[in-house]
Formats: structure tokens, sequence, C-alpha cells
């Protein structure tokens, strides 16, 4: 049994959005589509499945989970808010953590 609240969250509207992913510049936006994308890129599938373990531990305790593929050492994401109908501040902490994540496995930290 979760015990994770819902709460009702809002969609970015377009400033919003590219001022929540300022700070994270490796993330492409689409606000058409209201969604954010990034391709990780890693030594191997072991350290690309790894990022992919430590990630999803996170995407359960926020309860948001992210679209992503993975071939060999790539990792593509795509995240977006389906309940918000866009981006959300959920999206620019998933992909906070992300990155932080990706940074620590990069340099071996």
């Amino acid at each position: 049994m979760s015990t994770h609240q819902e709460t009702t969250l809002q969609a970015f509207d377009d400033n919003a959005a590219q001022t929540a992913f300022a700070a994270h510049p490796d993330w492409t936006l689409n606000l058409e589509k209201g969604c954010a994308r990034r391709l990780f890129q890693f030594e191997d599938f072991a350290q690309a499945f790894g990022f992919m373990a430590q990630m999803a531990v996170v995407s359960e305790a926020m309860n948001h989970h992210p679209e992503w593929f993975n071939v060999y050492n790539r990792v593509d994401i795509t995240l977006t808010t389906h309940d918000a109908g866009g981006l959300s501040p959920r999206d620019k902490d998933w992909a906070e953590r992300a990155d932080k994540v990706y940074a620590a496995i990069c340099t071996g930290a």
C-alpha cells in the first residue's frame, strides 16, 4: 500500500517551464508537446542500466515515471506530467535528480 499522497499539479506555462529548466541545459524542451527530453550516454550497458535502476527507485518514491528507452550505453528520457497536461514541478524535480545521479556516475562519486 502506497503512502504517497496525491496532489493536483498544474502544468507550467511556457515561461515557467523555461525558467524551471534553465538550470538543466541538457534537457530539450518541446513546449508545444509539453515535454522535456534528454539523451544520457554512458561507458557501457551496465552503467546505463545502473542509472536506470537508481532512477527507478527515485521514480517510485516520487510516483512519477518517465518514458525512457535504452539501447546499449544510451538512455533516452522524455518527461511530462500527464495528469497536468504538460511539464510540471514534478518533471523539473525528476530532471534535477537524474542530472545528479548521472554526474555521480560519470565522476565515479
